[in-house]
């Protein structure tokens, strides 16, 4: 996608482009002074300390008070709580929210909007829409998980056996993603999806399921890892076991680019998790100055966005990383 390209390199210049969905009339600015809080999956995850580059951005633009990085080192819904109730606590306006669990964090969701705090998803969302005020997301999962399928079919031949080496089993953004592999495999006949298998976004847990699935298939010809992490450990295990199996999913591509100039990966895929941030920073923004109501659509980086159905905006598509491009994208993120 070479719109995702082009906006990549003017983040290396130091400014954020993001594309919008829809032209819309020209949105208020956010109102200046409040304070949000950013809240990943887990801090210790490279993908999230880009997301947070983005969010930190959005906060100057909108002259936030305080923008609080803040969460947990373990990616679960239950590590989370505690830093939603200290935003409660603390009266933030916004959060900002990468939901590592669907479905647990929906009480403590309701009582922040009770409280008055506007709640925005980014890159993960909640599976009731009501316990938020939009999310921002990266790709519909259909084009996500299809296009994964799509680039381990290449290398594959389209042919032999496939597992999935995914996060948790109750992230949502994981599970709609695996959905859609299931689906995309129907085109490729000569290609068995054999199961998957869950690294909790943990490296040594990633390790060992990958071990796991060579272990109980010995003859499994691909794996798809539809998490920065579990790509990473994967690629890692291969170099150190010299395995042959093909790997493929999402990645960042500085954390990638000795396993493709090594010749372990040879193609990816990813957005930008700075663009994820930035955005969803602004829609909490936004929602935060319009008496916690999400607007139709709203204003980021020069670009308008516009909500979809269930509150949902999109970025765009995954972008595919190999050795032409690798070197280039991994000085950004």
């Amino acid at each position: 996608m070479s719109s995702l390209m082009k906006k990549a390199m003017v983040v290396a210049l130091g400014s954020i482009v993001v594309a919008g969905l829809a032209v819309a009339p020209a949105q208020a600015v956010p109102k200046p002074g409040q304070k949000i809080a950013v809240i990943p999956k887990a801090t210790n995850n490279g993908y999230f300390t880009a997301w947070n580059q983005g969010a930190q951005k959005a906060c100057k633009e909108v002259k936030a008070v305080k923008c609080d990085y803040i969460g947990p080192t373990q990616a679960t819904g239950a590590a989370q709580l505690k830093f939603i109730n200290q935003a409660i606590q603390q009266r933030y306006n916004a959060i900002v929210l990468s939901a590592a669990d669907q479905n647990a964090l929906a009480p403590a969701l309701k009582k922040a909007k009770a409280a008055g705090i506007c709640v925005v998803t980014s890159d993960a969302d909640v599976a009731d829409p009501a316990t938020r005020a939009a999310s921002v997301l990266p790709a519909s999962s259909e084009r996500i998980g299809a296009a994964e399928v799509d680039w381990i079919a290449q290398e594959l031949g389209s042919k032999g056996k496939v597992a999935i080496l995914s996060a948790a089993a109750t992230a949502a953004n994981q599970n709609a993603w695996i959905e859609a592999m299931k689906a995309q495999f129907a085109k490729y006949p000569n290609m068995t999806l054999v199961g998957t298998y869950y690294g909790d976004d943990d490296a040594t847990k990633s390790a060992q399921q990958f071990n796991q699935i060579l272990t109980e298939h010995p003859d499994i010809a691909g794996i798809i890892s539809p998490t920065t992490v579990g790509i990473r450990a994967a690629a890692q295990e291969k170099k150190s076991k010299g395995s042959k199996v093909a790997i493929t999913g999402l990645g960042l591509p500085s954390e990638m680019k000795d396993y493709v100039l090594g010749g372990q990966v040879s193609k990816f895929g990813l957005w930008n998790p700075i663009d994820l941030g930035y955005v969803g920073t602004y829609a909490a923004a936004e929602c935060a100055s319009n008496g916690n109501k999400m607007p139709k659509s709203f204003k980021a980086g020069g670009k308008t966005y516009t909500q979809g159905a269930g509150g949902i905006i999109y970025l765009g598509d995954p972008y595919t990383f190999d050795k032409s491009n690798i070197e280039q994208f991994a000085k950004i993120y």
